[in-house]
């Protein structure tokens, strides 16, 4: 699971040559079975739901609609803010007192989609949430081309800091390229002073940060690693660590993939880790490590993609049905 992404990277083409309505085009679909696919997560997390059986069922829905996955289902809960991908075999399952970030992303022709909710499972961290949310839509409000990102980064800042909270430091917003998932510019969650301006027909990622003031705001690599992406051939000892490295350059050359796609009777669970581990430090792999926040503190998630324009931002990850 995902079986194929032929679909990803047939008629593969820069962003010059599908042209601004099609790459439009497709964001807006794209980004309507987005929102469609977040509404399903809404009724599947909840406690004692097995994190593998929604992650899978939300990507096999993507796959349904004649998308691929951009990247793994992430479910990253409490402290974790993102990166979090089931394990092989993992039988985590949500609690009542979880706070559960759902990011996901799709894609057609190398355009891509991320988009992410927060769902409290608690009901403790209600405020939070929602203050989350208000700073992204006033993000929404105000975004359009020419506008400083370090100024978006200070609407972001202002409005949490009014509610009580603060926000995630190094982690915000990003432009999205074909089959580019993170590209430039970043888009503060503060007031970094960048004065890189917004682009007019830019497609990008909205994404908001926050968590209590107590904690100290920062994100560090925690030691979970499932998700990882191919960077380039490099020489390995192990011949399962070539074939494995065959297999990944052939399903997934470009985004993201998780260690459990790659599981089979072929390799036992410990030979799976071991051969990717050994990509890994010989440097045909990088490892997406689930990143928490520093002081071990809950941290909420909101995001959105929108087309920038001269008068506003267009936001593409919702429904577009009637």
């Amino acid at each position: 699971m995902p079986e194929s992404r032929a679909n990803f990277y047939d008629d593969f083409m820069t962003e010059e040559e599908l042209g601004e309505e099609e790459k439009k085009r497709i964001a807006k679909s794209a980004g309507n079975v987005s929102h469609a696919v977040l509404e399903k997560a809404r009724g599947l997390v909840k406690p004692g739901a097995k994190l593998m059986d929604v992650a899978n069922e939300l990507e096999k829905f993507i796959i349904g609609t004649g998308f691929d996955l951009a990247f793994p289902v992430n479910l990253s809960i409490n402290e974790q803010a993102a990166h979090y991908t089931p394990s092989v075999d993992d039988q985590k399952t949500f609690s009542n007192s979880d706070l559960v970030k759902v990011d996901v992303g799709m894609g057609q022709r190398g355009i891509l989609t991320d988009c992410a909710i927060t769902i409290d499972l608690s009901g403790r961290h209600e405020v939070l949430v929602s203050a989350t949310n208000e700073a992204l839509q006033k993000v929404v409000s105000n975004a359009k081309a020419g506008i400083e990102v370090g100024k978006i980064g200070n609407i972001v800042e202002e409005h949490l800091k009014s509610r009580g909270f603060i926000p995630i430091k190094n982690l915000g917003g990003h432009g999205l390229g074909v089959h580019e998932l993170h590209g430039e510019p970043f888009i503060p969650n503060f007031d970094n002073k960048d004065a890189t301006k917004l682009q007019d027909g830019a497609l990008i990622a909205l994404e908001v940060f926050a968590t209590y003031p107590k904690n100290r705001g920062v994100v560090v690599n925690s030691d979970v690693n499932e998700i990882f992406g191919y960077v380039e051939d490099a020489q390995s000892r192990s011949e399962s660590a070539r074939k494995l490295l065959q297999q990944i350059k052939e399903k997934y050359p470009t985004e993201p993939f998780a260690a459990r796609w790659l599981y089979s009777k072929e390799l036992s669970k410990f030979e799976l880790y071991a051969a990717i581990g050994e990509l890994v430090r010989v440097g045909a792999l990088e490892s997406y490590t689930a990143l928490i926040e520093a002081s071990n503190g809950f941290v909420a998630q909101a995001e959105v993609d929108a087309i920038v324009t001269k008068d506003g931002c267009e936001v593409v990850t919702k429904s577009n049905s009637k």
